[in-house]
């Protein structure tokens, strides 16, 4: 007996020439194609696409309605559709991505959620931004530092100190690979503009700023164009020091513990109490995505962060890489024309940039993306604006750029790798994140909590320890993308809280910290 496709698929779009695959097709399996043909005998992989109709070479293929790619050769019903028969090819002219469109052009929004009065348990800051956890922070200005401040967080990592400090979350030492040997223009003004976000990121208690001595990123310069101040502390200026004037090494360590038991008492002092989700801000993102992702957990991510902006909270897209060839869809939700075209000048940033490195951006999907069923950047890019929602588009932020609280639904120019578009992110204060997965992810991203959300069932059970969350559900007709995105937008008010997420639990984060180094190394 033949079973009918939508057993076996879903298409995501009346118009689609594509299903995606919601198990494994096997050679026994029969199917009924909405043509009525029986298809007998194929092989294909969940999460990876089955044609619905005949594609002659050349021509279209539409998946969420949109354009994926070209056929590279003819396509029957029924066939496997990946990198053997589809290429990305040059994208067709789309409604809405012109630079010269007009206000008039952007597209009516559909409705959203209504206003939401609702609260978490944070840290209130001096600054008046809330934070969802409570960490002092030791930052290296270079790698030339990086040990000794990773020497220092480590002598607070006992059963005393949690004792002695039950308010405070931990010690972190942040560290990177850059901060000399670097073009002290705009790769050095980037590096500074990270560091200082974590130096004043609501999540951050109090820190203290450990340097070399002769690196290009001087601590005092930092403290200088940044404008920082331990102001969480009461102090005017930051603790800081340098391991050359401080006499080396284990010198250096010494003094580093002693400044860090010094701040200690008032970053415990700091409780939680009942605050606005308003002050939330949350950053979205995905990592090793497969065919699903596009299908569950990105889109009920999208719902959640439509819920949060409702709120009146932030949240904030990012991976510039990977919107492209969907970007249209996104410049349409703008805000106003400025909010457009700052987007699309990023866009075409990318372009020139790859171009410049002898690369396109279709390099991307990844290996394990592609193994997952995901063919072109575009039918990537389509999967992970989902997480987006459906909420205007407020603002553009450039790497690393301060959020503002209360800004709605934002994007931030970042690459796609996950550590550094999440260094991005949570540098320019985001103090959550919700992180959506299809093949498996290992990730933290202190100070921020990471929830993370399977993509399906199958990587759920078997990254049980490590997932926080399943969206596969919803491709087995449990549940609906709407009711997944409500328990998405409960478990961050519940993390904002200080539930702890898998992540936390296996320690994950202190070594994801992993900013965007710009520029040749000299």
């Amino acid at each position: 007996m033949s079973l009918h496709w939508t057993e076996f698929a879903t298409a995501l779009d009346p118009a689609d020439s594509v299903a995606v695959l919601k198990r494994p097709l096997t050679p026994g399996d029969s199917l009924l194609l909405p043509s009525g043909e029986r298809l007998e005998g194929r092989s294909i992989g969940a999460g990876h696409k089955m044609a619905l109709c005949s594609i002659h070479t050349g021509k279209p293929v539409l998946k969420y309605g949109q354009y994926i790619g070209r056929a590279l050769q003819n396509i029957l019903p029924g066939d496997h559709v990946h990198t053997h028969n589809l290429e990305a090819g040059d994208l067709p002219n789309l409604p809405g991505a012109s630079e010269s469109s007009t206000t008039d052009e952007i597209a009516p929004r559909s409705p959203l959620p209504m206003a939401l009065e609702l609260s978490f348990d944070g840290f209130l800051r001096a600054s008046g931004k809330v934070g969802t956890r409570n960490f002092l922070a030791v930052i290296s200005s270079v790698n030339c530092s990086a040990s000794v401040s990773r020497y220092v967080a480590e002598a607070f990592r006992s059963d005393t100190f949690r004792r002695d400090f039950p308010h405070v979350d931990g010690v972190i030492a942040f560290t990177h690979k850059g901060g000399c040997a670097m073009d002290p223009g705009e790769p050095t003004l980037l590096l500074q503009r990270v560091l200082a976000g974590i130096a004043r990121h609501p999540n951050i208690g109090g820190y203290l700023l450990i340097g070399l001595g002769c690196e290009v990123n001087q601590v005092s310069s930092l403290i200088e164009n940044q404008k920082l101040t331990n102001s969480e502390m009461g102090a005017h200026k930051p603790k800081v020091l340098n391991i050359q004037q401080a006499g080396g090494v284990r010198r250096t360590v010494d003094a580093g513990i002693a400044a860090v038991q010094q701040l200690l008492p008032s970053v415990n002092a700091q409780h939680r109490t009942s605050q606005s989700a308003r002050h939330l801000v949350l950053a979205l993102n995905c990592g090793g995505s497969d065919g699903h992702s596009g299908c569950t957990a990105n889109p009920a991510l999208g719902v959640a962060s439509d819920l949060l902006v409702a709120a009146g909270g932030t949240s904030v897209l990012a991976e510039t890489p990977e919107i492209y060839g969907a970007e249209h869809l996104l410049a349409r939700r703008a805000a106003n024309p400025a909010v457009r075209d700052a987007l699309l000048e990023r866009v075409h940033w990318w372009e020139h940039h790859v171009r410049q490195h002898g690369t396109t951006i279709d390099n991307n999907p990844s290996f394990g993306n592609r193994q997952g069923g995901l063919t072109t950047i575009y039918e990537k890019s389509l999967g992970a604006i989902a997480k987006g929602g459906r909420s205007p588009l407020n603002a553009v932020y450039r790497y690393a750029d301060p959020v503002a609280s209360g800004a709605g639904f934002c994007f931030m120019d970042t690459p796609g790798y996950d550590p550094v578009s999440m260094t991005g992110l949570v540098a320019g204060g985001c103090t959550i994140a919700v992180f959506t997965t299809g093949r498996g992810s290992a990730y933290g991203c202190k100070p921020s909590p990471c929830i993370k959300v399977a993509s399906n069932s199958l990587l759920f059970e078997r990254q049980k320890d490590d997932m926080d969350l399943n969206a596969g559900t919803i491709l087995e007709g449990f549940r609906t993308v709407q009711e997944v995105g409500r328990e998405i937008f409960e478990e961050i008010l519940a993390v904002a809280s200080g539930k702890a997420t898998r992540s936390e639990a296996c320690g994950l984060g202190d070594e994801e910290f992993a900013p965007w180094i710009l520029g040749p190394t000299l």
